[in-house]
Parts: C-alpha cells; sequence; structure tokens
C-alpha cells in the first residue's frame, strides 16, 4: 500500500518491520492482550500475523495504531 504524505510516520515502514518492532517490544502474549486476534494467540509468527494483517483491515489499523503509540510513548 502506498501512502501519499511523506510526513506520514508510517511512510516507508512495511509491515513486516512494524510487527517485528511490536514483537520485539512487547512479545507475542503482550500483543495479544492489546489486539486479541488468534494469529497472535495460537501458535504466532511473523509470516501468518502477516497473511492475516493483509487480509483484514481493521487488525492492520489496530496494529498500526499500536505502532504508533509505541513509537510516541517516552523512553524510560
Amino acid at each position: 500500500m502506498h501512502r501519499e504524505h511523506p510526513n506520514d510516520p508510517l511512510h516507508g515502514v512495511t509491515l513486516e518491520n512494524l510487527l517485528t518492532v511490536l514483537v520485539a517490544a512487547y512479545g507475542w502474549d503482550g500483543l495479544a492482550d492489546r489486539i486479541p486476534v488468534r494469529c497472535f494467540q495460537y501458535n504466532p509468527s511473523i509470516k501468518s500475523s502477516l497473511t492475516f494483517l493483509r487480509k483484514t483491515p481493521w487488525a492492520r489499523k489496530k496494529v498500526e495504531g499500536l505502532y504508533l503509540d509505541h513509537l510516541h510513548r517516552p523512553n524510560p
């Protein structure tokens, strides 16, 4: 999906990179707690999650929102 605004914080970030950052930050259990979808709850993997998120716009929006929240979270 091509974004039109270069000031968009998601511009140039692939879904795989976004998901990798979130898994590193929260783990699969943390992702499942925040966004309760099967691809995060049962035998999670990057590949299965990418397949699901590419086909499910509402879930992708939630993941993108969590990523943006993570980016704007103050570092301890």
